[in-house]
Order: C-alpha cells, then sequence, then structure tokens
C-alpha cells in the first residue's frame, strides 16, 4: 500500500501565524500537523508514503527522514511550482503500486482506508473520491452526486448543508495515464473538472472528522481538536 502525500503549499493565508515552513509541517499540539495524517498512514498498514514536496521541502526531510513509525519516507520534489496535479504526476513516478491513495498533508480527513480501496476495485474505478458532509460548503464548493459518482463540482458560493470532496484519492492506472506528460496544472479544475464525464469518479463517504488548516479560523480549530484527552 502506497500514499502520496502533498506537501508543497505556501501557506500564504497562514502568514503571520506560521511563517517559512510548508503548510503540513504547521506546529498542532507541539507536532507537524502532517505527523496525524502520516499516524493515519501507519495505522491503515501503508507501507511507504512519497511526499510531493516543493517549498522548504528541507524541512519535512529532515523532520521526518527516511521512516515515521516504520512507514518508508521518500521525496518528490518539484524544482518549480507544478501545481497539485504535476506534483501527483511527478511522485507517480516512484508508486509500484497498482491502486495509489493520494491525500493532502494540510487536510485531516478520518476514513478507513483499506474499506475505501476495497469499494474502489470492487466498482473497478479509475478514481475514487473520499467525500465528508459538512454543515456548509461555502468556503470548498459543493458536489453534484449521482448514485456512487460524482456528477460535477459546484462553483463556490453557495452555502448550507452538503457533500464537499475531502482531497484523498484513490489513482487507478488508467487515470494515471490520465496525467498531461509536463507542465503545471491544477488536479481538480484542470484535469477532474473538465473531465468528470469521462472519468465518473466513484465517490466513499466519509462521516468521520475533517478539518483543513488552510485558513486561521481552522488552524486554530485543530489546536483544539487535536488536543490529547485528559
Amino acid at each position: 500500500m502506497e500514499a502520496i502525500v502533498l506537501a508543497g503549499g505556501l501557506g500564504t493565508r497562514l502568514r503571520g501565524i506560521v511563517d517559512d515552513i510548508p503548510k503540513p509541517m504547521a506546529p498542532v499540539q507541539g507536532r507537524p500537523f502532517v505527523a496525524f495524517v502520516l499516524d493515519q498512514l501507519v495505522e491503515a498498514g501503508f507501507e511507504t508514503a512519497i511526499f510531493a514536496a516543493g517549498y522548504r521541502h528541507e524541512a519535512i526531510q529532515s523532520y521526518f527522514g527516511a521512516d515515521y513509525r516504520g512507514l518508508a519516507l521518500r521525496y518528490s520534489v518539484e524544482r518549480e511550482p507544478l501545481g497539485t496535479g504535476g506534483a501527483i504526476r511527478l511522485a507517480c513516478a516512484q508508486t509500484r503500486a497498482q491502486q495509489v491513495l493520494a491525500l493532502n498533508g494540510d487536510t485531516y480527513l478520518e476514513l478507513d482506508f483499506q474499506a475505501m480501496l476495497d469499494a474502489h476495485v470492487r466498482f473497478a474505478a479509475e478514481l475514487s473520491m473520499a467525500i465528508c458532509r459538512v454543515p456548509d460548503v461555502a468556503r470548498y464548493g459543493a458536489l453534484q452526486l449521482r448514485d456512487e459518482t460524482v456528477q460535477a463540482f459546484l462553483e463556490k458560493g453557495q452555502s448550507g448543508p452538503g457533500w464537499i470532496n475531502g482531497g484523498t484519492y484513490v489513482l487507478g492506472p488508467a487515470l494515471r495515464a490520465r496525467l498531461p506528460s509536463d507542465g503545471a496544472f491544477s488536479f481538480e479544475h484542470d484535469l477532474l473538472g473538465p473531465e468528470i464525464g469521462r472519468i465518473r469518479p466513484h465517490v466513499f463517504r466519509c462521516s468521520g472528522r475533517f478539518i483543513d488548516i488552510g485558513v486561521p479560523d481552522d488552524y486554530a480549530r485543530a489546536q483544539v481538536l487535536f488536543r490529547p484527552l485528559q
């Protein structure tokens, strides 16, 4: 079991709160936030995680090294910004598994990874997407669903409860073959959006905790969410 952890974000919206480190390294309860994500992979039985890194990648590599709790760590370093899609493409060169998990290092989504992988194979999907229900979709943009697939990404600006993209994917070999061979691109906006009808992402519904530390309010909320039990 292999995972790609996207860790190249600049964290511009956290400037002044967290400076000069990659966003996934932002400290939460005395640990880098991405350590909580790696804990999930360890507990799910993953063998390898590949950091798709760029900005200040040395901070990640010097902290975690080549092993985290028995999880082998590799590093895919972009020399210029490649966007989420380009970062995934570069990291895929180091993968060996048929089905590869990709997730964000600055987002925590509680889910059963093995169940998601099993559902992906059972559905014979090119791509599976973890989705979660939130009280207000305004910040994220909602999904239009039909049965067990994503039909469309709805623009931000709507409000109210709904299903959103949780930022965790299983990438099959056919999907990886669709990745543009060079250049920077957004996985969500340049690939999934235009090709949603062809790819027909299979959805895996999640009901566990979800947090994206990309804005100051949610970064502060993470300090509470991961507070050790007394």
